[in-house]
């Protein structure tokens, strides 16, 4: 009798040996490659799992969706699609005052509209200067408005209009336009749909030629417009200085010596009176008139040397700054080195403003001790004066500070304070250096 098959006892009548379909028992645990039961398994992280739940694969998800062209690209692109129709109304605008202003120029009416077709001009630049501020970021000021209203009579004011260069600037502006606009048009309507991968290169460059035309053509010309409001400005200080000094002298020589020439006058009258009757008295009241003119003299000297000190002129600036400083109540060091004495006018310049700053040193500062340095560098003159004082001088308007400022930026000078609380106080003053030309 045989035994039985172990195959007998399966409900399935398979064979142990011959079941293939049961996976194999293996000593290491899966994804890790470590024996089992030699410790904790190693964690299993996420990006070893290579689906989630719903099948989508978890270690390539999608980024979210964001436009292919920024903001700004777009905004250039706008532009350039918005030169066309702009183009075309500036060209037809300014081929029509060219042509009309030209035909029109022989009757009555011709300068008249012209005049006024360049301040119809002057607005479309501040459009276009607008339109270029808000979609290519250029920042381009204004130029100044004209001064119609200080120009004079009718013809004055016309005269100012037809000579207007910004009117004229925007007019050429407008009439070399046109082939522009077509070919920015054409381009980034055809780039839109043809060759949008090159769209935000051809935009920025186009858009980089358009920013250079505004700012040739619309800009204003920032330095001379600056130099002409600092000219105007200048002069007016000039002005009003001038007529402050004739004013200084004329009451100095009414208050001072003046009054003395009068009562000499008067004291030699009446010495001439008694010179008969009383040589005794007529002889003091000589003596006294004697005095009277050596006071006299001496306030004329001090009024010539506030208006042009004769050591100034005859021995130059080092000289006439140790004068200065030796009246000055403060121990005052003057050092000058200059190669050559510099123009009449300049020389005076640098003179007053030392000498006023070493007033205000006497004065207000309660210095011990205080420096004058002047030298040369380059095309310039710079003064530059200490005090080791209390300090707290500022450029206040109405202050003596601030006329000397004023006085220096007359002649493209430059005038700068540093005064803190409890000293020392350091003035720098620049002036334009110029040649002596006698």
């Amino acid at each position: 009798m045989t035994a039985p098959s172990p195959a007998a006892d399966r409900p399935d009548g398979t064979d142990r040996a011959r079941r293939t379909d049961r996976p194999r028992r293996t000593d290491r645990l899966p994804h890790t490659g470590r024996p089992r039961g030699t410790g904790r398994p190693d964690r299993i992280d996420d990006t070893d799992r290579t689906a989630d739940q719903d099948g989508r694969t978890g270690l390539h998800r999608l980024p979210p969706p964001r436009p292919a062209l920024d903001a700004h690209t777009w905004k250039e692109i706008a532009h350039l699609l918005l030169n066309l129709p702009v183009a075309v109304f500036g060209f037809v605008y300014a081929f029509t005052v060219l042509v009309a202003g030209g035909i029109l120029s022989l009757t009555a009416i011709g300068l008249p509209l012209l005049a006024f077709c360049l301040l119809g001009a002057r607005q479309l630049g501040k459009l276009e200067r607008a339109r270029a501020r808000r979609l290519l970021g250029v920042r381009v000021e204004e130029p100044s408005p004209l001064p119609l209203a200080k120009g004079g009579g009718p013809v004055q004011r016309l005269w100012m209009a037809l000579k207007d260069p910004v009117g004229w600037r925007t007019l050429l502006y407008d009439a070399i336009r046109l082939p522009w606009g077509v070919l920015t048009f054409c381009t980034v309507l055809t780039s839109l749909f043809v060759l949008w991968p090159v769209l935000p290169y051809l935009a920025r460059g186009m858009a980089n030629a358009d920013r250079a035309m505004v700012r040739g053509l619309l800009s204003p010309s920032d330095e001379l417009e600056r130099r002409i409001a600092e000219l105007e400005s200048d002069r007016g200080i000039v002005v009003d200085t001038a007529a402050a000094d004739l004013r200084r002298i004329e009451r100095d020589l009414h208050d001072g010596a003046q009054a003395r020439l009068v009562n000499l006058a008067m004291g030699l009258g009446l010495a001439k009176e008694k010179l008969l009757e009383d040589p005794d008295t007529a002889a003091a009241m000589v003596d006294e008139a004697h005095g009277e003119v050596k006071l006299a003299l001496q306030e004329l000297r001090d009024l010539a040397r506030g208006i042009h000190p004769a050591v100034l002129t005859d021995r130059g600036l080092d000289a006439a700054l140790s004068s200065v400083a030796s009246r000055c109540t403060v121990p005052v060091a003057v050092t000058v080195d200059l190669p050559a004495r510099p123009a009449a006018a300049i020389e005076g310049i640098a003179y007053f403003t030392v000498s006023e700053l070493l007033q205000n040193i006497s004065k207000h500062s309660g210095a011990r001790t205080a420096s004058v340095e002047v030298w040369r560098a380059e095309d310039r003159l710079l003064i530059q004066v200490r005090d080791d004082g209390r300090g707290g001088a500022r450029l206040d308007a109405g202050g003596g500070m601030r006329g000397l400022a004023e006085r220096l930026g007359a002649v493209d000078g430059l005038f700068a304070v540093d005064s803190p609380a409890g000293g020392p106080t350091v003035v720098t003053a620049k002036l334009p250096w110029r040649d002596r030309t006698a």
